[in-house]
């Protein structure tokens, strides 16, 4: 049949784009770390967010945090009060300690550090994302060390005894195998032996697997969300807002939440992979091995910073058995500072067979285990499949991920460059005779892509007011293979080349070893496994089940008025 309109795609974000949406046009972002220098190379090490001119988001809790620190007051009472108030004075001593004193009694109590949880950056405005270095204080190796060193003083059937469960995303996997020159399946092979034979892990999977649900749930809401939209009948309903929004960027989300709260009912409320695999893992896991979500440790490992964040969000806490679906993220930095801490080197690690269990992988023809790869970008792919996904289910159009990233005019598929190289639309037209003639006016779908990397300069308004449909949007430049907590060339092949651009060089080769194994796509409709979850895990496709496990809410946040003296310029 064919489309009564054009169906298109912008590219904002993904593989090769980074989002850098204003607020107002006038407003200018910039990249932290540009410079090779200490402070500069330590900010780098974070998530690309956004940073607002020369106010960045790297705010040190203890010196410039704005959030209002809560305290417990004694009652007060009143002159007329047969209760005098005592005089208080506040000291400090030589350690640094601070001391409340009674000045009538001599008496005195040291006072208590304020302090900021993940769950205070959540609920502040105050700075764009987060403050980093709650982000490494609150979840680090230090975590996993502490439930791996009660294992081994706990019998297995203690209370206090952790069954650990490490999700490795492809993205840490190919920043591996690109910085030691190994190929993804032997180095999942490696950290397979790390955590699991070296360390005692029970489990390791991998997040490609999540990400079917997550393709298949954000598929399939962009359909219904584009025939509402269509249907004049419920063309305002909350389900009809268009263009969707990705979901699966956290930096995206805490942008949007803290600054542009009228963007949110456009964002999909599909999960992202990390926490579909936390609900796989303390749900059906939990419930196949017999132990409650409370005996799970589930540890992710990702390319951001900012994964640490969405997994501390309160939607994904279960107050039934007080425990996170993901109760501590690692970057790919981080779990490489681990094998230097147990005296051992990528190169020497051992490998194990690929357990097939949540693991994108197969058998080849020689009988060994090999990876399967995942269709699109290393952002996701999101573009990829919810584009064709909804050319085959509205318009009956069967396309290739081909066609998609590079445009088949004999297929109705036009691929062209926006403003500038961070802006791709791929859309959908009514092919006739040699030329391409669009049903309507371009209608837009955005998402990563494999082509050149850009920096937008569009307004969320106005991508929202836009003619698109749906736009992939990603937080750091180069999408998720270039994430703030990837591995980066050493400090002096840093410094020789940074003139060089050998920092794109270095990120165009961790996108090409993920895209390596792409020979082997597997779609989310033809893995037998996913399809048996659905079923017997889920109860099917639109149960209640799967959305609580499957979709999320967001929230608006407040601001606070802060004291324009106290902002850190």
């Amino acid at each position: 049949m064919e489309p009564p309109r054009g169906m298109c795609i912008r590219a904002i974000g993904g593989m090769s784009h980074g989002m850098r949406e204003a607020p107002r046009e006038s407003d200018v972002y910039k990249k932290k770390g540009n410079t090779p220098d200490e402070s500069g190379f330590m900010a780098s090490l974070f998530s690309g967010a956004l940073v607002l001119t020369d106010l960045d988001d790297f705010i040190s809790p203890s010196q410039a945090c704005i959030k209002p620190v809560e305290a417990i007051k004694p009652p007060v009472f009143s002159a007329s009060s047969s209760h005098q108030v005592a005089k208080i004075e506040i000291r400090v001593d030589d350690s640094g300690d601070y001391y409340e004193i009674n000045s009538d009694t001599g008496s005195s109590s040291k006072l208590e550090n304020a302090t900021i949880t993940l769950n205070d950056c959540l609920a502040c405005a105050g700075c764009i994302t987060s403050a980093e270095t709650v982000l490494i204080t609150q979840q680090s190796q230090a975590d996993l060390y502490a439930i791996l060193d009660r294992n081994k003083a706990h019998a297995g059937t203690s209370p206090s005894y952790k069954t650990i469960v490490i999700s490795l995303s492809p993205q840490s996997r190919a920043s591996f195998a690109s910085k030691y020159n190994t190929s993804p399946t032997d180095t999942h092979a490696k950290l397979a032996w790390f955590f699991q034979k070296y360390l005692g892990v029970q489990y390791l999977f991998d997040t490609s697997f999540a990400r079917h649900f997550a393709l298949w749930e954000s598929a399939r809401e962009f359909v219904t969300r584009y025939r509402h939209s269509s249907s004049t009948s419920n063309a305002r309903g909350s389900d009809a807002m268009m263009p969707m929004l990705a979901s699966a960027c956290p930096g995206w989300i805490c942008y949007a939440e803290k600054t542009h709260s009228y963007i949110l009912p456009y964002i999909s409320t599909t999960k992202s992979p990390q926490q579909i695999m936390g609900s796989l893992v303390k749900d059906w896991l939990a419930s196949h091995i017999e132990q409650e979500p409370s005996s799970i440790y589930h540890v992710s490992i990702m390319p951001c910073y900012d994964k640490k964040l969405e997994a501390s969000r309160p939607d994904f806490y279960n107050d039934l058995y007080s425990t996170r679906d993901i109760d501590c993220v690692l970057t790919t930095g981080e779990v490489e500072k681990m094998f230097s801490n147990h005296g051992l080197t990528f190169e020497s690690l051992e490998t194990m067979p690929i357990e097939p269990s949540w693991t994108k992988s197969s058998v080849n023809p020689l009988g060994i285990p090999v990876l399967l790869g995942c269709e699109g970008t290393s952002s996701g792919g999101y573009l990829s499949y919810i584009f064709r996904y909804a050319a085959r289910e509205l318009f009956g159009v069967s396309l290739t991920p081909q066609d998609v990233e590079a445009g088949n005019a004999s297929a109705g598929v036009v691929v062209k460059q926006g403003r500038n190289n961070d802006f791709w639309e791929v859309c959908l037209v009514q092919p006739q005779d040699a030329n391409v003639r669009k049903i309507k006016p371009s209608t837009c779908c955005s998402s990563g892509s494999t082509l050149p990397p850009a920096r937008g300069r569009r307004s969320t308004r106005q991508t929202a007011e836009s003619d698109h449909h749906f736009v992939e949007v990603m937080a750091c430049p180069s999408g998720c293979i270039n994430g703030g907590g990837q591995l980066k060339p050493d400090l002096d092949v840093l410094n020789s080349n940074l003139a060089s651009g050998a920092g794109k060089e270095w990120v165009m080769r961790a996108e090409s070893i993920y895209r390596s194994i792409n020979d082997g796509v597997q779609l989310p409709e033809a893995n037998q496994e996913v399809q048996r979850l659905y079923r017997e895990w889920l109860g099917g496709d639109d149960t209640e089940k799967a959305w609580n496990m499957l979709h999320t809410h967001y929230h608006a946040i407040e601001k606070f008025e802060v004291n324009a003296l106290a902002v850190k310029w």
